[in-house]
């Protein structure tokens, strides 16, 4: 049982403490624990799980985070991603926080579940629907799904670079202890040869941060500064 009565910010995290702490990696466990502890809360704190996990999920919505992804996975794709950062929320607020602060603390982090656990972000919906008979999605609040984001916005510190579409030899640079950890030389070598830049150059989006992003203080230009 949790002494939890009402999900915010803080209660968010000590709830998937208390998760991990009685599941351990066990994600269907996990998850379980967790619905069972939202529909003793209500749906209106069910859905509240549901906009604080989806708030966290969207924080984490980094292009340096994606490749320290890459890197852990063996590339990583839209929905890899996706589920990337739900095992990353259940990894716990420091190891949350941290991640977005630098990525390559990630090296240190003990890996299971192939770095994806996709269904810690829909399990305040399960509760939500097993209370209601509607889901989350037909009762979403923009403005409530806002101020949740605004909620966190003053926890979160983002490093240097985090916003930047690296290529292959940019992130053996960017993310020095993941690529030694997951990566030989050798297939770090062979990556940047075979197709060094991953990306879809033709995404809107890719063109627009490369162009307004700045590039970690890591990766040096050959003039000698970094973008």
């Amino acid at each position: 049982m949790s002494n939890i009565s009402e999900i915010n910010k803080d209660t968010f995290w000590e709830l998937i403490a208390q998760a991990k702490e009685q599941c351990g990696q066990d994600q269907d466990a996990f998850c379980q624990w967790l619905e069972d502890r939202l529909i003793e809360m209500g749906p209106e704190q069910a859905l509240n799980f549901d906009y604080a996990a989806f708030a966290y999920r969207a924080a984490a919505y980094k292009y340096g985070l994606w490749s320290a992804a890459s890197v852990m996975l063996d590339g990583c794709t839209d929905d890899g991603f996706t589920d990337f950062r739900g095992w990353l929320i259940a990894q716990g607020r420091d190891v949350y926080m941290a991640a977005l602060k630098d990525p390559d603390s990630l090296a240190d982090v003990p890996v299971y579940g192939d770095c994806c656990f996709e269904t810690i972000c829909y399990v305040g919906n399960y509760a939500y629907e097993e209370l209601t008979g509607r889901n989350t999605y037909e009762d979403f609040d923009p403005a409530v799904s806002r101020a949740w984001s605004e909620k966190i916005e003053p926890d979160i510190v983002y490093g240097e670079g985090i916003g930047y579409p690296y290529t292959w030899s940019e992130t053996a640079a960017y993310l020095p202890k993941l690529c030694a950890k997951y990566l030989t030389p050798e297939e770090l070598a062979q990556r940047i040869k075979q197709r060094d830049d991953t990306w879809n150059l033709t995404n809107p989006e890719i063109k627009m941060v490369r162009a307004t992003e700045k590039k970690s203080k890591k990766i040096k230009k050959d003039r000698g500064d970094s973008r």
